[in-house]
């Protein structure tokens, strides 16, 4: 409990900062919404009023005090284009974006954590070699060609999967599957190399530990002493990469989720951006900065669980 009650409190001042930062950093990007909403041609005492409605002939100070004040009760404007409320927008459109980070972290798991097992198990071996040339072409690939490439084969020219769009997966699981798999695999197979390689890592670190060298003169079979004894104490750097992806994900899909069509936070940031919709923009960087906060914390309260030297510490 003293480590939970401490990592959470510790979250508070950094959520504040965050809220100022993107706040101020927002409100120094050139563009005007209100001339982008009324064009070149409006007139001057439109543009007034439209500036008081939106409260944006205020000082700096001044209207963030009033969004914060307005934040702490949940309340995050409305949009400048559509008039609807920022909140259930962004909430809306996150729902996707977590489902395609979910598959996409499944997706790299299921590849990686066993890939680096055996290269660091078999190391300078052809799966050794194998693996990290895999690896390392996963790290080269731009995230954009390779989703070029699966549309062009698997949707194109095979047709297996559809090439955009987004089914709910309560209404159409069998559809949600074949929509979601291009834009996971397109995310999932960067993550995978990243932390394919760090297993790898941390493996050959533990195996060469003094206890791996006595579970193994103690005649347990290696096969065991590999997954069940050093698999569990590499995994804490595992985890820390794991967690700074799904939080990097959440929070970077704009490409992905732009050329899949996918209606996620992403996307719903870009078409906000080009739009001018500060509103819109503001709530789903805050909303991306915060999930990648909790995903960090949740992370931290995960080292507990696997390592029991943590907990004592606490």
């Amino acid at each position: 409990m003293k480590l939970i009650v401490t990592r959470v409190l510790s979250v508070i001042p950094v959520l504040f900062g965050l809220c100022v930062l993107s706040y101020t950093l927002l409100a120094m990007i050139p563009g005007d919404p209100i001339t982008a909403m009324l064009g070149m041609d409006a007139t001057p005492e439109a543009i007034a009023a439209l500036r008081a409605k939106f409260a944006l002939d205020e000082p700096l100070p001044l209207r963030f005090i009033s969004w914060f004040g307005h934040l702490l009760i949940g309340d995050l404007g409305r949009s400048i284009q559509s008039g609807r409320p920022v909140l259930s927008m962004v909430m809306t459109a996150m729902v996707p974006t977590m489902q395609l980070g979910l598959a996409a972290l499944l997706i790299s798991l299921v590849i990686a954590i066993p890939a680096g097992v055996i290269s660091a198990a078999r190391r300078n071996s052809v799966a050794d070699y194998s693996v990290s040339l895999i690896s390392l072409a996963g790290l080269s690939l731009p995230s954009f060609w390779l989703a070029i490439l699966l549309v062009l084969f698997l949707s194109i020219r095979l047709q297996i999967f559809p090439s955009s769009g987004y089914v709910p997966i309560g209404g159409d699981p069998v559809g949600a599957l074949r929509h979601i798999t291009l834009p996971a695999i397109t995310l999932g197979v960067a993550m995978a190399a990243s932390t394919m390689r760090m297993t790898r890592a941390a493996m050959l670190d533990v195996l060469n530990a003094d206890y791996i060298r006595t579970a193994r003169a103690k005649g347990l079979p290696f096969r065991r002493v590999v997954w069940k004894h050093a698999l569990r104490n590499a995994l804490i750097p595992v985890t820390t990469l794991v967690g700074l992806q799904l939080g990097q994900l959440m929070g970077g899909v704009v490409v992905t989720e732009t050329v899949f069509a996918w209606p996620g936070i992403g996307k719903l940031t870009v078409d906000a951006i080009f739009a001018r919709d500060y509103p819109v923009v503001q709530g789903a960087i805050l909303a991306s900065a915060v999930l990648f906060v909790f995903i960090n914390l949740a992370t931290d309260l995960l080292y507990a669980t696997l390592d029991p030297r943590l907990r004592k510490r606490a």
